[in-house]
């Protein structure tokens, strides 16, 4: 099949686009790095006429931005132009990317919206499920925390974190022992290339790796490299630097380091559903070598 991949060039996107190439499809990235934008419905239609499915994996992922708005626009509205794109040219499969923060956490019954990319993550999820009853031709995909080798961006929050913890550079640890799930990056890309082949239209897969305390990355460095542990941050204190952060963040434009609403993240259990296709300590070493 020739598959359009929405955020084709990004962390995941890219990752996508090369099992897509190693089961025998075509992969066509869309991002703004190739001259395509999500928020523009005509661009997406023209694009979507010329393959067979679509991957919606371009999303904006941050913790804040000076224009929240931004975040609608990206992440609901490029989902329903994305909708809308597939509808006008009759594609027979969409597979939807959206992220274990739109979901509810363990203890609550509904999703948490605790920064502007959850809430509009969240709000995506209903786009997605209503889209599936009218009977569009969607299936969604929730991954955990995602990582592996390669660029630490936000899109590879752990592997950031890892490298700042090995530059000295981590300040430390907020909920250490929660539980978050440590998805590899190729697992994601194979399960959305999987849902793509033979994945249940209007089916919810949790795309989950291994569900440990957030801690057990730095935990395995100590062992294996002696490495002391990070520090562990109150809650409070948190929160605290997270509304000096957001206040300087507004002033100058920066992006803060933290936000008080991230700072609600670490306060609960993350944990998915999923088969991990390699042990965490293989996916470590993977992830720190040449580190």
């Amino acid at each position: 099949m020739r598959v359009l991949v929405t955020g084709g060039t990004g962390y995941l996107g890219s990752a996508i686009c090369r099992a897509l190439t190693a089961r025998g499809h075509e992969a066509i990235p869309f991002s703004r790095a190739t001259g395509g934008d999500v928020r523009d419905r005509a661009a997406l239609t023209t694009a979507a006429r010329a393959v067979d499915a679509l991957i919606h994996s371009a999303a904006l992922v941050s913790i804040w931005r000076p224009r929240a708005r931004d975040f609608d626009d990206i992440n609901v509205g490029g989902l329903e132009n994305v909708l809308a794109a597939a509808r006008d040219c009759g594609l027979r499969r969409i597979i939807y990317t959206s992220s274990f923060l739109a979901q509810p956490p363990a203890g609550r019954t509904t999703p948490l919206r605790a920064n502007d990319y959850q809430r509009t993550k969240a709000d995506a999820l209903l786009v997605a499920k209503r889209a599936a009853d009218a009977g569009a031709p969607i299936v969604t995909i929730i991954p955990g925390v995602i990582f592996g080798p390669g660029v630490t961006s936000e899109g590879n929050l752990i592997g950031r974190m890892v490298a700042d913890h090995l530059a000295g550079t981590l300040p430390g640890l907020i909920g250490p022992d929660k539980i978050w799930s440590f998805a590899w990056v190729d697992d994601v890309a194979a399960a959305h290339v999987d849902a793509l082949e033979h994945g249940t239209l209007g089916a919810i897969i949790e795309a989950g790796g291994h569900n440990l305390p957030q801690r057990a990355p730095f935990e395995w460095l100590q062992r294996a490299r002696g490495t002391r542990l990070p520090r562990t941050l109150p809650h409070w204190a948190g929160a605290a630097a997270g509304y000096i952060e957001l206040a300087r963040a507004r002033l100058t434009g920066r992006m803060p380091l933290l936000t008080p609403a991230t700072v609600d993240i670490f306060r609960y259990d993350w944990a998915l559903t999923g088969t991990p296709s390699r042990s965490f300590d293989e996916e470590m070493r993977r992830l720190t070598a040449g580190q």
